[in-house]
């Protein structure tokens, strides 16, 4: 499939979108995790179907609808699933919140590593729990667990652990053994594991491959609800469908309970849209991969060129993490924004003196960004 991503729609005029963020202010918009690319064709013509149709009544997943995301979770990750395992979501932010709600009791601790998206940090407090951490380290050019200050963050009322693979914000797709570790020791510990997988079909290098935790064995897929969604693979976040997939009949249930009265149905537009992502949406995500792959290398090699920036090369997602501690800058964020490149500032990831840097945008607009950031630093 050829797709022109050199090319996108106007979006400075659309208010409350991304680059409506800036209005009439000479700033890049590359903070928030949306695209700047439209939507897959077989996307936009089964929305273009549906509305031609003209109602929009209650409506619940359909087993076409089902069978395309068993299909692609086989066809993608190697792990089969059962259909009464879905549990079907308005985004994943409401699954993390959900899950810190159905395990463990009030006052209980939920684990996390940081950096993270920022939900991950809310969900526990938002839900009468604790959040407990420990920082990701940087090590041989790849973030990793730190694994004894995992084992001490976590004490006997820990009982979620928030997994975040791949991971955004630092790119990285988990390998075996660091899954097999967290499988291991949440097993240990008799620990419920909620993993988020929304960015699972956005990786980079094919030398490392996205496994779900929960397709290691039975034991730890017990033990876990995962959390996939379309949004970000195709670019389509705001017809707000996810999907979490738990494969335990009593966690499922509890999962189910904690739903209940709070969460609202999903966009009859959002099943459709999910349904021909996941069916027919493959030779566009192939085209994507190579686009975002060639976006990546820019930064990296930008970024290494900048005096006081580094950053390590995502493996997966459009997003850079950026440390920009070695220049002295305080607030590097705003430094940037005055330099014409809205950012997302990394102490809402629980570490202050990075940014993050969203590139999936066209390669002339990465270009002027980083052209602008490199100006930006030789002057200060």
């Amino acid at each position: 499939m050829t797709i022109d991503f050199d090319r996108h729609p106007d979006r400075r005029e659309i208010p409350g979108e991304k680059w409506g963020r800036y209005a009439g202010r000479d700033i890049l918009p590359m903070w928030v995790a949306d695209m700047d690319f439209t939507a897959p064709p077989p996307v936009l013509e089964a929305l273009r179907a549906r509305v031609e149709h003209g109602v929009f009544g209650y409506t619940h997943p359909w087993p076409s609808l089902v069978e395309a995301v068993v299909q692609s979770v086989a066809r993608d990750h190697a792990w089969a699933i059962d259909p009464d395992w879905l549990v079907w979501l308005p985004g994943v932010i409401s699954g993390f919140n959900l899950a810190c709600r159905a395990v463990g009791a009030t006052g209980g601790a939920v684990f996390t590593a940081t950096p993270i998206y920022p939900p991950f940090l809310a969900a526990p407090g938002n839900n009468g729990r604790r959040l407990v951490q420990a920082p990701l380290v940087l090590r041989n050019g790849r973030w990793q667990w730190d694994r004894a200050a995992t084992v001490a963050a976590i004490g006997p009322d820990t009982r979620l652990f928030m997994l975040c693979n791949p991971h955004n914000p630092v790119g990285r797709v988990f390998d075996e053994d660091e899954l097999h570790w967290i499988a291991a020791f949440t097993a240990q510990r008799d620990m419920i594991v909620c993993s988020d997988e929304i960015h699972c079909g956005l990786v980079l290098d094919p030398d490392k491959p996205h496994r779900p935790i929960a397709a290691l064995d039975p034991d730890i897929a017990r033990r876990t609800i995962t959390l996939i969604a379309p949004s970000k693979t195709w670019n389509i976040p705001a017809l707000y469908c996810a999907i979490a997939i738990i494969p335990d009949a009593t966690l499922r249930a509890n999962f189910r309970r904690a739903m209940r009265g709070i969460v609202p149905e999903i966009n009859v537009l959002g099943f459709v849209a999910a349904e021909a992502a996941y069916r027919d949406g493959e030779p566009w995500r192939r085209a994507l991969i190579d686009y975002l792959r060639g976006n990546r290398d820019r930064v990296v090699e930008a970024v290494a060129a900048m005096p006081g920036l580094s950053m390590a090369a995502p493996e997966a997602t459009y997003l850079a993490w950026i440390d920009c501690r070695a220049t002295g800058i305080e607030n590097p964020t705003a430094f940037f924004e005055a330099a014409g490149v809205g950012l997302s500032d990394g102490r809402d990831f629980g570490m202050p003196g990075f940014v993050r840097l969203n590139f999936g945008c066209t390669r002339a607009t990465l270009d002027e960004a980083l052209a602008r950031m490199a100006r930006a630093l030789e002057k200060s």
